[in-house]
């Protein structure tokens, strides 16, 4: 069987259970060996010997008869340029329509207003495992993050949460009220505000600063948002700037696009 690098993915189970509103689809790397076929050709070869077409029967007609019969089930044409697994995954994501109900939230592109504040209501507690893990992953080495010897007698007397780890824990809290902005299509800017330490529990807030249409683009918008994160203090009275001065519970100013449903 062809290597992990030499077929297509398509994550289906454990991505959508910690990720809502995506799809993530990964290309082979490479191509496999001269003769050697895909896992989906295989399973349609034994398929058609276990049917009494044998050995030798077209793989290929077989594939074309599934992609028909699925395609009919959904309402969608078949990609005649596409085959196996692919075909059948284009076919699904363009069946549609967009769940609500599954995204968990009812607001659309229409529902929002500029000027309106959100309240992400949800609070996250950072421990120190978590964060390096996560920290290691963003292939992020300073030892401000990691090392506790050195930095037990730094400034801080601790190490430090990552600025991005930050960042990500804002947006993950932001679907509480932007469920359906599933894509951040730019950053524009941001300030991490002040450090983050183990024990202490992020807020967030959302301002909506801008609303766009897409040219060619009935089906999404973009809105331009601003997110407050907070450090131990929840956001329903939208903790934000005095005068020049933050206040003192904020931790970071981000200020991006993102692509929602219309």
């Amino acid at each position: 069987a062809p290597s992990p690098v030499e077929k297509s993915q398509y994550d289906l189970a454990f991505y959508q259970l910690s990720i809502r509103n995506v799809a993530n689809y990964s290309q082979a790397l490479m191509d496999p060996p001269a003769g050697m076929l895909q896992e989906w050709e295989t399973l349609l070869a034994l398929a058609a010997i276990v049917t009494g077409q044998g050995p030798d029967a077209d793989i290929s007609a077989i594939d074309d008869v599934v992609a028909a019969e699925l395609g009919r089930l959904n309402g969608v044409e078949p990609d005649g340029l596409l085959r196996g697994p692919e075909r059948l995954l284009d076919i699904l994501l363009r069946a549609g329509p967009y769940d609500l109900t599954l995204a968990g939230s009812p607001h659309r592109f229409s529902d929002y207003e500029v000027g309106e504040k959100i309240d992400h209501v949800d609070g996250v507690t950072v421990e120190d495992a978590e964060h390096q893990i996560a920290t290691r992953l963003y292939q992020n080495t300073a030892r401000i993050h990691f090392n506790q010897f050195v930095e037990g007698k730094g400034r801080f007397g601790r190490r430090l949460i990552y600025g991005g780890h930050v960042i990500s824990l804002a947006r993950a809290l932001s679907f509480n009220g932007l469920a359906n902005a599933f894509h951040v299509a730019a950053i524009n800017g941001g300030r991490h505000v002040a450090p983050l330490f183990a024990g202490g529990t992020v807020f967030a807030w959302s301002e909506v600063l801008t609303k766009a249409e897409l040219p060619s683009r009935a089906d999404v918008g973009a809105l331009r948002l601003r997110t407050i994160a907070t450090r131990d203090r929840p956001c329903a009275n939208f903790p934000d700037k005095t005068g020049g001065d933050y206040d003192p519970a904020v931790l970071l100013d981000l200020d991006y696009w993102v692509l929602i449903l219309r």
